[in-house]
């Protein structure tokens, strides 16, 4: 997909009267430390992007994102513990100003929409080319959107179907620690852990997965565990 032109159709150096732009501060949030040393390579040879931090999971990029101050976080979205659509629901509620560019290895719809939903600007999957990553960035950094093309031609194709394409849960009236619970839960951690990992009581874990249960409409393990493959929230 083509990023949109800028409405005033002037570029970066002309609003600087011919001083070089500053340079793009992008995050990299990514759970494998080898997926986040390659992105830092490839992004480090261009000069107009400086990597102002990364984080290895939800919880650690929400810590620092904010003294960061990146203009761009491009984030996996299947993190352990964390994912990077409960991420990105924190931090437009909270840290809006960091755009953020949903890195997955998935092209699929539901993933793709899940996360847009969430708040991401933009998403991009993992085999991409550099040259792709790069101009994904750059056009998130402008203020507009960037999907990648197979991603845009099977969001067209559903909105295109309607009723019948890919079916969306548009709202699940989870609350965002029941949301915490049910990928501790589907990722196999018993209510003790949950509770410890949270730092409220199990029995307060047990409140939270009856409530999840009634919302869903699922009352078995392995039916949480495909809604939460569906919905992107744990790798399949």
């Amino acid at each position: 997909m083509v990023p949109f032109e800028p409405r005033n159709g002037a570029s970066a150096s002309d609003a600087g009267l011919g001083e070089p732009a500053r340079p793009i501060r992008v995050f990299l949030v990514d759970d494998h430390a080898l997926m986040r040393e390659g992105l830092r390579a490839v992004l480090e040879r261009r000069e107009n992007v400086e990597i102002v931090g990364e984080a290895g999971d939800g919880h650690e990029a929400l810590r620092s994102i904010e003294a960061a101050a990146p203009d761009v976080v491009v984030m996996d979205i299947a993190m352990p513990g964390l994912n990077g659509i409960e991420v990105a629901r924190r931090l437009r509620a909270g840290f809006p100003q960091a755009r953020i560019l949903a890195l997955s290895m998935y092209d699929d719809q539901e993933y793709a929409s899940e996360v847009l939903r969430a708040g991401a600007a933009g998403y991009i999957l993992k085999d991409a080319a550099s040259s792709e990553l790069v101009k994904a960035i750059e056009a998130i950094a402008r203020g507009e959107g960037y999907l990648y093309p197979i991603i845009a031609r099977k969001l067209v194709d559903h909105y295109v179907r309607g009723p019948e394409g890919i079916r969306v849960d548009e709202t699940t009236g989870l609350t965002a620690r029941e949301r915490e619970v049910l990928q501790l839960v589907v990722e196999g951690s018993g209510n003790k852990e949950t509770a410890e990992r949270l730092g409220i009581s199990p029995k307060t874990v047990e409140v939270h997965r009856s409530r999840i249960a009634a919302k869903l409409g699922i009352t078995d393990l392995p039916g949480l565990v495909r809604y939460a493959i569906r919905r992107g929230i744990i790798k399949p």
